[in-house]
């Protein structure tokens, strides 16, 4: 429920702050007073685009708070726990914009995207405009209050991403198809690219070994000659080799240890030493036994390394990439060869995302059809408790083609006259009559809402009399089942609030400043008596203001 409004430095609102209550709160003000700053400042905080021009002249910023009760609301209660926003049983949402337009957005005092914002007052508050009737020309409008009604939201959502599921398929299908006058004319080109690459049979790690081993075999008679000379200089020379060299310190420093163990570490390093190059002496020795000078092998290795690298030119590609694209080619060419199992299989997908929307699509249409009923049995019934006894209206459902709303479109067609057929309403209703229609079906649609709290801004223009007692009627009566706020230029209406707000603007040489206060009963007496009309306030239209109240208040 909604439980608080704080108001500063917004339009004509210097600072404000309210505490709606259960119930029918109604609002009143001579026109232009700035009844819709609420709405204003309200739809602010649930995420509406912010505009500079609501910051008050001369401030750096408005602010508006509205605060929650959310201990019966648990989808609210849900939402702010999946995104650790939760704050108990309260719910605080924060707007600041400044003089410059940028804004924030605030939930329980955490910076919040404004799409989440949005998400959240969904949950939390609904808002009917006065110029949602408009809105009632169009056939989209009518789906989506007919899926409100019958609570079926969810069930249209799944329709849709069903719809999106059966598309997906169907382009996959098609582009498949498509693509089968191709497939012989690759499936060509595939072989004889694979019937060389199968030929080269190159292997995972043979690139570099067969490079390594065109280096070696071509540079062997180098490599001898320098292997023999490191050998014959390390150790097989006729005199003064490193081993000889290292064989003499090595009898010298052992002959100085024997006057002076100091120098034994030295004695073990050159002893060291001369063990280390015997050792490379005989590796180079091994080295050369295998070392041969093959000018055939060389031959073949070229050979096979001069095919890897045409091969790659003629694919574009450097000659390490030639596995991966063979394996590729491989396997493209193997679902080329199936291609009939694949479209097969692309078919079946299409058809089973087909029978799955056209199932769910189904079952939507029935709750529809089902709901339709319903709703024009009690807008029929309100229409003609708001004075249009002889009008009619049918939620008429007719099958369309398959989309992503389902299969069929759903239509208010309306009939204000006897003898007259039912058309669409944006042929047939005048502004009065259309405002009452949207009037029936908001407050029938607002009974089956979750969220706790309604307001509606002036949805009772273009009503008067009798009439505009009815209307204050059905919103006292939904007052007593939610939280219910209302605008209204009309005392009968006023008359049956639970509460009563009275807007009023002080201006000044220079400055305009908007109040709002609640009304005592005296004070609404006299604010009825205003609302009655008239230059001036007498005593008979005190007394017809207070048998209104009085009535008002006695409406069960």
């Amino acid at each position: 429920m909604f439980t608080h409004l704080s108001v500063r430095h917004f339009a004509t609102v210097d600072q404000l702050e309210l505490e709606p209550e259960p119930g029918l709160t109604v609002i009143s003000g001579e026109t232009g007073a700035g009844k819709s700053v609420i709405i204003d400042a309200l739809s602010l905080t649930l995420g509406e685009r912010a505009d500079s021009a609501v910051v008050r002249p001369g401030c750096d910023r408005a602010e508006v708070l509205t605060t929650f009760d959310v201990a019966d609301n648990p989808a609210a209660r849900a939402w702010l726990g999946e995104r650790e926003l939760d704050n108990g049983n309260e719910c605080l949402l924060r707007r600041t914009v400044r003089a410059d337009g940028r804004s924030r957005a605030y939930i329980n005092g955490t910076p919040t995207p404004l799409t989440e914002v949005r998400e959240l007052g969904e949950m939390l508050i609904s808002i009917h405009s006065q110029h949602e009737h408009q809105a009632l020309l169009r056939k989209e409008t009518h789906r989506q209050l007919l899926d409100n009604f019958a609570e079926a939201g969810a069930q249209a959502e799944q329709v849709r991403d069903h719809w999106r599921a059966w598309q997906k398929a169907r382009r996959a299908h098609d582009q498949a198809l498509a693509g089968a006058r191709e497939q012989t004319e690759r499936q060509e080109l595939l072989r004889f690219q694979l019937e060389e690459l199968d030929a080269l049979a190159l292997s995972e790690g043979e690139l570099p070994e067969l490079e390594q081993e065109q280096q070696r075999l071509g540079n062997a008679e180098a490599l001898i000659r320098l292997c023999q000379q490191a050998v014959t200089a390390l150790y097989d020379g006729d005199e003064g080799t490193c081993n000889d060299q290292l064989g003499q310190v090595s009898h010298w420093v052992e002959e100085a240890r024997r006057s002076d163990d100091a120098l034994a570490t030295v004695f073990d390093t050159v002893e060291s030493a001369r063990l280390q190059v015997e050792a490379a002496a005989d590796d180079l020795r091994h080295y050369l036994e295998k070392l041969d000078l093959d000018p055939q092998r060389l031959s073949q290795v070229e050979e096979r390394l001069d095919q890897t690298y045409t091969l790659a030119r003629k694919h574009r590609l450097r000659p390490e990439e030639l596995i991966e694209h063979h394996r590729k080619l491989a396997e493209e060419a193997n679902t080329l060869e199936h291609f009939d199992e694949h479209l097969e299989a692309l078919a079946a997908a299409e058809q089973t995302a087909r029978e799955t929307y056209m199932e769910s699509a189904r079952a939507l249409g029935r709750r529809r059809r089902e709901a339709g009923t319903r709703l024009t049995q009690q807008i029929q019934k309100q229409l003609k408790a708001l004075g249009m006894k002889a009008a009619r209206l049918e939620t008429v459902l007719e099958e369309s083609k398959p989309g992503p709303d389902g299969l069929e479109e759903v239509e208010f067609r309306f009939s204000a006259n006897p003898g007259q057929p039912l058309r669409a309403l944006a042929k047939v209703a005048s502004g009065g009559e259309l405002s009452r229609v949207s009037l029936a079906i908001q407050v029938i649609c607002a009974r089956n809402l979750t969220v706790p709290s309604l307001v509606f801004d002036e949805v009772d223009v273009g009503v008067g009399g009798g009439v505009a007692e009815i209307v204050g009627r059905l919103l006292r009566e939904l007052g007593e089942h939610a939280q219910v706020l209302c605008i209204t230029h009309q005392p009968q209406v006023a008359a049956q609030g639970h509460q009563h707000w009275q807007v009023h603007k002080i201006q000044g040489k220079d400055t305009t400043h908007t109040r709002i206060q609640s009304l005592d009963t005296g004070a609404r007496v006299e604010e009825v008596a205003r609302m009655l009309g008239g230059v001036e306030i007498t005593e008979s239209t005190l007394t017809h203001a207070r048998e209104m109240l009085d009535k008002g208040q006695r409406v069960a």
